[in-house]
């Protein structure tokens, strides 16, 4: 059966309809209860979409209440290797966005495992450019994504897709680098909606063996969106490294470590999905929760 296209002129699912918590009342939630949050990447359609469903159901019986899927695109800009392989194999499957949000509108319409996980879509602006920012976003909600994050979207651009985000609720994520000016940080943050990215170490995704060093640019975000929830991300693989980010932030980002993780089973003969939500609960087993900076 070929996936079904989403028609915009035929919208009838809403996140409400869901009964799904927002991004940030998620993040709102955590932080009084001083718990930190674990927000698992995958790429979407790697090893395939029906496997990807599977490790959403796999992330939310961990305890993972938003997790992060790359819509697969030719040119990554941030991603490393491991990241960048994956979304090369799923495009050469044939993966398209429209595929990947016909496959979550399912589930959530079935109530499958991973139903209620808070899905961030994280995209290339050039696919947003293809499909037309509007047009792009009401798909998203129609299918049942909680938000968008943009990495390499231009300051000047941003404010459409924050508009466009607040006209369905979306969160709307951007990308805050180690090299961020405060002059940046002023004009990005307030187009945040949910929380914002902060990149633990600068260059491209993949693991790393050294503590993020985090605290002065979260004291600074705090400094200028105190409600604001924060997420790092990039090089955080280990319970250490968790643990590290999770002491001054909301929330941990991991990524290459679960899609390097799911390639070595699959080469091992294995289903990864049983893997990864061991790998997710050992994660968190001994994090701090973040503090208030």
């Amino acid at each position: 059966m070929r996936p079904r296209r989403l028609d915009p002129s035929n919208w009838s699912y809403s996140l409400a309809s869901a009964h799904m918590t927002t991004v940030q009342d998620i993040f709102a939630r955590s932080r009084p209860a001083r718990r930190g949050l674990l927000l698992p990447f995958f790429t979407a359609g790697d090893p395939d979409i029906t496997t990807t469903m599977r490790l959403l159901g796999a992330a939310e019986r961990a305890g993972a209440e938003i997790a992060e899927l790359g819509i697969p695109f030719s040119d990554p800009i941030a991603d490393g290797p491991v990241i960048a392989e994956s979304m090369h194999d799923a495009l050469g499957r044939g993966v398209t966005p429209h595929a990947i949000l016909d496959a979550i509108r399912t589930m959530r319409d079935s109530g499958a495992p991973g139903s209620r996980i808070a899905i961030m879509a994280m995209l290339s602006v050039s696919i947003l450019y293809r499909m037309g920012f509007q047009r792009f976003v009401d798909a998203a909600a129609e299918a049942g994504i909680a938000g968008l994050i943009v990495p390499d979207i231009d300051l000047s651009v941003a404010p459409t897709l924050t508009a466009a985000c607040d006209t369905r609720g979306l969160a709307c994520v951007y990308l805050v680098a180690p090299t961020t000016t405060p002059e940046r940080l002023r004009a990005l943050l307030p187009l945040c909606r949910g929380f914002v990215y902060v990149l633990a170490r600068a260059g491209i995704t993949g693991e790393s063996a050294e503590l993020p060093d985090i605290a002065q640019k979260v004291e600074a975000i705090r400094a200028i969106a105190p409600d604001l929830g924060i997420a790092a991300g990039f090089g955080v693989a280990t319970r250490e490294q968790v643990a590290a980010v999770l002491s001054y932030a909301d929330g941990a980002i991991v990524g290459s470590a679960l899609v390097r993780q799911i390639a070595n089973e699959l080469k091992a003969g294995r289903d990864p999905v049983v893997a990864i939500e061991a790998t997710l609960r050992s994660l968190t087993a001994d994090s701090q929760a973040p503090n208030s900076v």
